[in-house]
């Protein structure tokens, strides 16, 4: 129970910091609105460290179904225990946007174009192309994930690598992140959006949702087949 708590709240704390940043440069009258993509992506950063801080004693922090995922492909995390991090993840994230909206529910007020009030919850692509979307993802997390192995000792994140992880963020926003929004997260996504289409708005685009849960889900695959074909990282070809 106290793993899948510190599962919950780190994920929480990710998305409050994450969609609050999203809903401070996004909405009406607030004092960052049209900050622009740098703060985003840097307030993502901090919000991965943040939340990898607080968790990573408790609960490894992987914060990210992808994250669990690829460290089971990998052999570094029992299967055994990934459907109970995935719930903590999604029930995690919904709230923790959910905190995000009742913090800036006045400028949601304000703000009436529907496409601002989702995008503060939900990414979407800058060029709506389905292949080409999914590879962003793919490729967005499979550099996360693939970075991530070389941090983690034993099945997760302790807060020592919460630095490197968080600037880790910040890199993939800023390189990889404007073809879709650089969900790499699929609680980050998906969560978010049913709490957008349960409390905020009527079309989620839900068309496009499968995108950045599937995506992040196969680059994270692929990055742990990787791992595993260069060797563990005792394996003089990772640690010559």
């Amino acid at each position: 129970m106290t793993t899948f708590l510190g599962e919950l709240i780190g994920t929480g704390v990710l998305m409050l910091f994450g969609t609050g940043v999203n809903a401070n440069v996004s909405l009406k009258g607030t004092y960052g609105n049209n900050a622009g993509w740098l703060t985003i992506a840097f307030g993502w950063g901090l919000a991965v460290f943040v939340a990898v801080f607080v968790s990573g004693p408790i609960s490894g922090a992987h914060i990210n179904p992808a994250v669990t995922i690829g460290l089971a492909t990998a052999g570094k995390f029992p299967w055994a225990d990934v459907p109970m991090y995935l719930a903590a993840q999604m029930i995690g994230a919904f709230i923790g946007s959910g905190l995000a909206f009742i913090l800036y529910r006045n400028h949601f007020k304000l703000t009436e174009d529907p496409g601002v009030r989702l995008g503060v919850f939900s990414t979407g692509p800058a060029i709506p192309r389905t292949f080409d979307n999914f590879l962003s993802e793919l490729i967005g997390t499979f550099a996360l994930i693939f970075a991530i192995f070389f941090l983690v000792e034993g099945d997760g994140l302790g807060s020592v690598s919460a630095f490197p992880v968080g600037f880790l963020v910040f890199a993939i926003g800023m390189s990889l992140g404007g073809t879709t929004g650089y969900a790499i997260n699929p609680a980050r996504d998906l969560s978010p959006r049913i709490f957008h289409q349960l409390f905020v708005g009527k079309n989620s685009n839900w068309q496009y949702a499968w995108i950045p849960v599937f995506g992040p889900i196969a680059g994270a695959i692929i990055a742990a087949g990787l791992y595993i074909l260069l060797g563990s990282p005792d394996n003089s070809l990772i640690n010559p």
